[in-house]
């Protein structure tokens, strides 16, 4: 999948998980519950922008945005934060200001879909040499006097959560991040409300042959359209050719089975419509990460844990 296509689908995803009504059930309990802030935002980092949802962060946070170099920093903090997260997975750090801010990546398979992010508190009581070091990382002298000292007022009145509550609180979101990395997997392959019905039918049938091979006459049959407006409508609709997504399904289908014990990889392999065990080993690692076999330890290791 080329990256102009990847970050299609990411944006796709993204903006599904958003209007859907687990995330936004979640994030009103997440919020009540811990009175931290909750904002899922986009996957790209260069894209993320400070003033989103004003009311979902603190005071002393929307006061920085009173001038650029404020929001530069907090910027860059946070950009950083997310490219070392989407490598090293959910991550926590410290904002120039000494606030705690935590980035926790959701996945599509092997593809970052967004960060839920969440902290903008301290974890130890801030001090007067904690501020004034805060205002040394923006240009001061853009603030007026008045504002200065609402800042003053905002810093030290923000929230402060003793570090292994807060840790557990990011355990809790760490949790809603797998949850939702599963959701993003099926929302590739969930039909969306405004797309042509030839590909909804196309979809229909592809899903009810995965096991069999399938081809692009077939599919395009099935949409009732011609194969070359038929692959340009799939890929507007899908961010995928037919091939990947056939793939990418069968990923999908593989994974359940994988949570058999009994199972042998090797069938499912041929169970789920892949040719030979090399082909399967080989779009398990490009959409999933890993090998098949790694994913069921991991997943065996995970029930264990829950048990």
């Amino acid at each position: 999948m080329t990256q102009s296509r990847a970050h299609h689908l990411s944006d796709v995803i993204y903006q599904r998980i958003l209007d859907s009504p687990a995330y936004d059930e979640y994030q009103r309990a997440f919020v009540s519950a811990t009175g931290l802030p909750l904002r899922m935002v986009e996957a790209d980092p260069n894209v993320w922008c400070i003033t989103d949802e004003p009311e979902n962060r603190s005071k002393f946070c929307e006061l920085l945005n009173l001038c650029d170099s404020a929001c530069h920093a907090c910027v860059k903090v946070n950009q950083d934060l997310m490219r070392r997260a989407a490598v090293e997975g959910p991550l926590s750090c410290h904002c120039f200001s000494g606030l705690s801010t935590t980035a926790i990546p959701v996945y599509a398979g092997t593809l970052v879909v967004g960060y839920l992010k969440t902290g903008q508190v301290f974890q130890q009581t801030p001090t007067e040499k904690d501020f004034q070091k805060a205002l040394d990382a923006v240009n001061r002298e853009l603030f007026t006097e008045s504002q200065l000292e609402q800042l003053r007022k905002a810093y030290f009145e923000t929230k402060q959560v003793e570090p292994q509550r807060y840790q557990s609180m990011v355990t809790l979101l760490e949790h809603f991040g797998r949850q939702l990395s599963e959701k993003a997997e099926k929302l590739v392959i969930a039909s969306a409300d405004h797309e042509p019905a030839g590909i909804s039918q196309a979809r229909e049938f592809i899903h009810s042959q995965l096991d069999e091979t399938i081809t692009l006459a077939q599919a395009s049959r099935a949409a009732g359209m011609s194969e070359s407006h038929f692959c340009r409508q799939f890929k507007s609709a899908t961010a995928m050719t037919l091939t990947e997504y056939v793939n990418y399904s069968r990923i999908l289908w593989a994974k359940r089975e994988l949570l058999k014990p009994g199972a042998r990889i090797s069938e499912i392999a041929f169970m789920v419509g892949f040719q030979s065990l090399s082909q399967f080993n080989r779009s398990f690692a490009k959409f999933h990460g890993g090998s098949p076999s790694q994913f069921r330890e991991e997943s065996e290791g995970l029930s264990k844990k829950a048990g």
